[in-house]
């Protein structure tokens, strides 16, 4: 039987991650909201190579830059699996490609432009560099990893995102640190819940073994129970 937390895990982390990737909708049109016109962003200080980042609500988008306005990253996307169009793929992906991509754990690295990459987001430039400074490849070692996975690929949240992608290319491993930091959350919530259980069934073997007054004693117990179910 398989274990259900790092189903549960990744059931929740998808439905986050929607929320991250899914662009906001123009007001009472229906339709999605334009990416920036050209030359929205300065690319003058990006180099070949370098990893961009742009934070979202919840997450972090990654891309790798490989010059001339352009970034390879990796977006979820069902389009790939259906058809092998290349201009109908490089189109940008919207929303129910997005969605039907998570659901169907498919995706592609892309080259876009910056300003379809970012999508009115700002941008930090290398600032994973600080937590891999060892491990750091040269920039055109990078850009070509990116370059040479461009195309259709497997995808999930919890092993092969966006920050997988970036973290191989730049640095020689993948890596995702906010997969990491989740699963964290996830297993402290799950210490928590098992704490306040053992307490509940302490509570209530002391009661049958040394015939505390249920009136005083269970209160303080099935109030943390309670707690624990709602939570």
């Amino acid at each position: 039987m398989k274990n259900p937390v790092p189903q549960a895990a990744s059931l929740l982390l998808e439905k986050l991650m929607l929320l991250v990737h899914v662009r906001p909708l123009l007001a009472g049109s229906g339709g999605e909201t334009p990416p920036p016109a050209p030359g929205y962003y300065d690319t003058s200080c990006f180099k070949r190579g370098d990893l961009l980042e742009v934070p979202r609500t919840l997450f972090i988008h990654f891309g790798i830059y490989l010059g001339e306005n352009r970034v390879a990253h990796l977006m979820p996307d069902i389009l790939p699996a259906l058809t092998g169009d290349r201009r109908q793929i490089q189109q940008v992906v919207t929303n129910k490609r997005l969605i039907l991509g998570v659901i169907a754990r498919t995706a592609s690295v892309r080259v876009d432009t910056v300003e379809d990459f970012a999508y009115g987001g700002s941008i930090l430039v290398n600032h994973m560099d600080r937590l891999f400074e060892d491990q750091v490849l040269g920039s055109e070692e990078a850009a070509r990893r990116a370059e040479k996975l461009v195309g259709a690929t497997a995808y999930s949240l919890l092993w092969n995102n966006c920050e997988h992608f970036v973290t191989y290319c730049r640095y020689g491993a993948p890596v995702s640190l906010q997969t990491d930091k989740f699963l964290e959350t996830v297993k402290m919530i799950i210490r928590d819940q098992r704490s306040v259980l053992a307490s509940v069934l302490v509570g209530l073997a002391s009661i049958v073994c040394l015939g505390l007054a249920p009136s005083t004693t269970l209160p303080t117990i099935f109030i943390p129970f309670f707690l624990w179910m709602a939570g």
